[in-house]
């Protein structure tokens, strides 16, 4: 439950947000490239054959898992790393406000950007997806939404929990920038990993972030497991959580107040 100090929180984040409209604009052209390149790859002829549909919902789950976190970065490093780079992120600390409700007021706030984020790149996905293979879009209907509300939804909160964390930890924007651009390379090393570990990762990976949401749509068998998907947003949210608890432990020490 969100407190009324938690929610003013994140409302005046949203709004300091929003007033940027080149980042908003250059968020979501971030949400639609991957589609995009996947339209024009469709278009070339280069996926043509009985597993060309496949390797289309492959780049495209690539491109989705990485706008779930793509889509906090900016915010969460502009509401943590920018203040403390500006010098108002102390007098806000001085105030009556909680730690507890200030973590969970901006995180309230980049999860919303991050929401927003995957929103725009599912819908552009499935549209991509309907147009390029659609036969393979209508027998993995099920899937696919499957995997957006309880895949990429757990992962857009997870991942700006955990943007969240990493920023609140530099001292400037670009210290932080540059921590949080290797956060986005997180699908792709999921990919190597799954490639190499396919055997193991078949048997738990709904107990694993971002490892589970790249299996969960490379399934081949469009009936998917609802109870472990379940399992797999439940241990998401969890680690979100403890990505919160986490970055407000680092707001309680003495040094962001003197940074």
């Amino acid at each position: 439950m969100i407190s009324p100090t938690a929610a003013v929180v994140a409302r005046k984040e949203v709004l300091d947000h929003l007033r940027d409209r080149r980042s908003v604009v250059g968020a979501t052209m971030m949400a639609l490239m991957g589609p995009g390149v996947v339209l024009l790859v469709s278009l070339s002829g280069r996926t043509g054959g009985r597993d060309g549909g496949a390797v289309l919902l492959g780049m495209l789950s690539v491109f989705a898992l990485v706008s779930s976190f793509a889509g906090a970065i900016d915010v969460a490093m502009d509401s943590t790393a920018g203040e403390r780079e500006r010098r108002s992120l102390v007098p806000l600390l001085l105030t009556p406000v909680t730690r507890r409700d200030l973590i969970l007021g901006k995180w309230v706030a980049v999860t919303s950007f991050a929401l927003a984020a995957v929103a725009i790149n599912s819908l552009a996905l499935l549209t991509v997806l309907r147009l390029s293979a659609p036969v393979l879009f209508v027998s993995h209907a099920q899937q696919l939404l499957i995997w957006i509300v309880l895949g990429l939804v757990p992962l857009a909160l997870f991942g700006s929990a955990l943007s969240l964390l990493i920023a609140v930890q530099c001292r400037n924007s670009k210290e932080a920038h540059s921590a949080l651009r290797f956060l986005a390379l997180g699908p792709m090393i999921v990919g190597m990993f799954l490639v190499f570990f396919p055997t193991w990762v078949s048997q738990i990976w709904f107990l694993l972030p971002i490892v589970g949401q790249q299996a969960l749509i490379g399934f081949q068998d469009p009936s998917v497991p609802v109870i472990k998907s379940v399992i797999l947003a439940l241990v998401t949210l969890v680690f979100a959580w403890l990505a919160l608890l986490a970055a407000s432990r680092v707001l309680r020490r003495d040094h962001i107040l003197s940074a």
